[in-house]
């Protein structure tokens, strides 16, 4: 008998709506929601179905019987590996006290069973992944407008100018988004792309600027003179809802077109025609403010230099520029319940010393990386217990021995994924969740012009004994006898108590996937009194970081250049993989079984290194070996990887030391922070790039 289910595909972040059918138990078919994506999916989501079908994955609780690192488990019931876990709790607990406990996820919207169980042991702990991607985008973000980078929406589709630093917007891959661009450009708008290399969005690109690594806040910081000197910036908009513009304008001053264009590479003539471009097509012109911009130490002055970019555009609640995300209370409808809010919030201080030694950052989810100071000092307090829900902190930051030094001060790291990361290869316990075609998720609220309740319905049955997020954080809850925060013994429960007040039904998803809360998209008439800084208007002098001891307008200081044999590091993502969470999927290894470094062919040349060839990437005492890529598309002070190669992990047989990993080798990172954004500077190191031994011996005609 065949089936339709309504679900979200789980192979990346984006969590993109899907159609599933299933047939006598099997699914046979995945493709992009019609009412949304209109069917597409892209190469990730297409292969759901070879993870369901995948064995090299976690298939029943584990327990290390051995060192952490070691491999050795013993396959247990879900009974002995909540006890196991409940008995550790209990004894750091009552010797460091619930605050001593730490949890972190992969972000995105179903993080309130998380943050439940989290806060019911008594802990302020709640971390993810963001400052090793966008913690440096979101603060520059409230920085100007005291809102959060989820705090508008881009109306790319009818834009007429889409500006993109380094954000490789068609392979990084959110497929509607994807879609959006490339409406944009068929109806005839315009695409800059900025980055030290051409890619997969560049090529599409109308407008390509190959600058210098480490100069992009140069290049905004010249836009930013040319749209003010040349007056193409919006004057009533900048009048009615900014403050600080004088001192903008006196800071900008030194930073010409020209000035911009020397140091970042790039032809002065170039940079205004583009002004002079964007002056016709404003206010419909959108300066992306950035994705993953833990890069550089100026990343976060080069997020807010362009979202500066977006105020002189004007483009705020405007079609085709930045549109406030909306929620259930702008559709007049209640928002769904939360478990979270149920609890008491823990008085304790974070340890990552966000909120009180760190005033400036929003609390949320803190910065991970700052936790490992205080595992390793026990300043402010030790931390003895992480957990990590499908978030690998190993191949997510920098410098994995400096990682597992303050690690192995924890007395109890448990893994909650569906596959095995190097996180959970190093862990204690892995609790295997079923993959995302094989279980329910609660239900969330997605924000937008038009706001929808969305959820995840499961299509198969496990095939191997794991269970879903939401029983699994039910069953430890009950063995730490906080279950009362957990109202609920199926999913159905659950769903039915969020959806309470709202005056919907979970029925209401079978006609769509989705609850849309509204026809038309909603667009406010009025936007005074909606930015949420101290002065109630946009700030180009924001209070908050002055009040830090923080420019808010930093003065550029140029990056420098490597030492002669050596290369700045960078790094992006394929769309065919979702870092390193899906290089052991048969079917994209299939497609992309490693990673290649990329380096200028004028510069191998002189290396003697060849198209093809091995070569060994150094840094200070960790070594990578790839094949090359020759192109004259990247800046010859650079080189370029895709992240998430190089796993260690002995039963991911494809993965297994398959290309090259960039985080290893990025040795003395893990505490290099832009200090006002709270991003990781992941782009800062050099390395030695040389042929490696492992090349076949030339053969020499005698």
């Amino acid at each position: 008998m065949k089936k339709t289910v309504w679900s979200m595909c789980g192979m990346c972040s984006v969590r993109c709506p899907i159609r599933a059918e299933v047939e006598n138990g099997e699914i046979t078919w995945i493709e992009g929601n019609p009412h949304i994506l209109n069917c597409a999916l892209c190469a990730k989501g297409s292969a759901g179905i070879a993870l369901h079908r995948d064995t090299e994955k976690p298939q029943k609780p584990l327990i290390r019987r051995a060192g952490r690192g070691a491999g050795k488990w013993e396959p247990v019931s879900w009974d002995q590996a909540i006890d196991y876990i409940g008995e550790r709790l209990e004894g750091i607990i009552q010797k460091y006290g619930g605050k001593s406990v730490m949890l972190s996820c992969r972000g995105g919207p179903f993080m309130d069973l998380f943050k439940t169980f989290i806060h019911g042991l008594g802990s302020p702990n709640f971390s993810n992944h963001d400052s090793a991607c966008g913690r440096n985008v979101h603060h520059a973000s409230q920085s100007i407008y005291g809102l959060g980078r989820k705090g508008f929406v881009y109306d790319i589709k009818n834009t007429k100018h889409l500006i993109l630093f380094g954000r490789n917007i068609l392979a990084a891959l959110r497929v509607a988004e994807a879609r959006q661009v490339m409406d944009m450009l068929d109806a005839g708008g315009s695409l800059t792309y900025v980055d030290v290399r051409q890619s997969l969005t560049g090529i599409k690109a109308t407008r390509f600027f190959q600058v210098r690594p480490g100069t992009d806040y140069a290049l905004a910081l010249g836009m930013i003179h040319g749209v003010i000197k040349s007056e193409a910036y919006d004057k009533e908009f900048i009048e009615k809802y900014t403050t600080g513009f004088d001192k903008l304008v006196e800071f900008i001053e030194p930073y010409t077109v020209e000035w911009a264009a020397k140091e970042c590479g790039v032809k002065a003539s170039k940079i205004n025609a583009f002004i002079k471009e964007i002056a016709g097509q404003r206010p419909k012109v959108i300066f992306h403010p950035g994705w993953m911009l833990s890069r550089y130490k100026d990343s976060f002055y080069a997020s807010r230099a362009l979202q500066i970019l977006n105020v002189l555009m004007g483009n705020i609640e405007v079609e085709g520029g930045q549109i406030f995300a909306k929620g259930p209370g702008d559709c007049d409808v209640k928002g769904l319940r939360s478990l979270d809010a149920q609890v008491p919030k823990p008085e304790e201080k974070r340890a990552d010393g966000v909120g009180w030694k760190y005033r400036h950052f929003d609390k949320g989810p803190g910065l991970f990386h700052l936790f490992y100071e205080a595992m390793l000092t026990g300043d402010p307090y030790p931390i003895k217990a992480l957990f990590c829900y499908r978030h690998d902190p190993l191949n997510c930051f920098p410098d994995p021995i400096a990682q597992k030094e303050a690690l192995d001060k924890c007395e109890l790291l448990v893994s909650i994924d569906t596959h095995y990361s190097e996180f959970g290869w190093y862990s204690d316990v892995i609790l295997p969740e079923s993959m995302y075609l094989e279980r329910d998720s609660i239900i969330a609220t997605q924000k937008g012009p038009k706001p929808r309740f969305i959820v995840r319905r499961k299509a198969v049955e496990p095939r191997f004994d794991t269970k879903p997020g939401w029983e699994i954080f039910k069953l430890l809850a009950e063995r730490m006898n906080i279950g009362q925060y957990f109202p609920y013994n199926t999913i159905e429960d659950l769903w039915n108590w969020q959806l309470e007040p709202t005056g919907y039904k979970i029925e209401d998803f079978d006609e769509k996937g989705f609850i849309p809360l509204t026809d038309k998209p909603i667009m406010y008439e009025n936007i005074e009194g909606r930015f949420k800084t101290p002065s109630g208007k946009i700030e180009f002098i924001s209070q908050k970081l002055e009040d830090a001891g923080l420019p808010s307008l930093k003065p550029y200081e140029s990056p420098a250049k490597p030492p002669r044999g050596q290369f700045r590091l960078v790094f992006g993502r394929s769309p065919v993989h979702a870092h390193g969470h899906t290089i052991n999927n048969p079917l994209l290894h299939e497609l992309m079984p490693e990673n290649t470094v990329w380096i200028n062919r004028r510069v191998a040349n002189k290396l003697g290194i060849n198209e093809g060839d091995f070569v060994d990437v150094s840094s200070d005492s960790s070594k990578g070996t790839a094949k090359a890529h020759l192109t004259d598309f990247i800046h010859p002070e650079a080189i370029y990887t895709v992240h998430g190669f190089g796993r260690q992990i002995p039963l991911q047989s494809r993965a297994y030391h398959a290309g090259m990993s960039d985080q290893k080798l990025q040795e003395g990172l893990l505490q290099i922070m832009d200090p006002a954004g709270g991003g990781l500077c992941l782009c800062e190191k050099f390395v030695t790039v040389r042929r490696s031994p492992r090349n076949p011996k030339r053969r020499v005609e005698l």
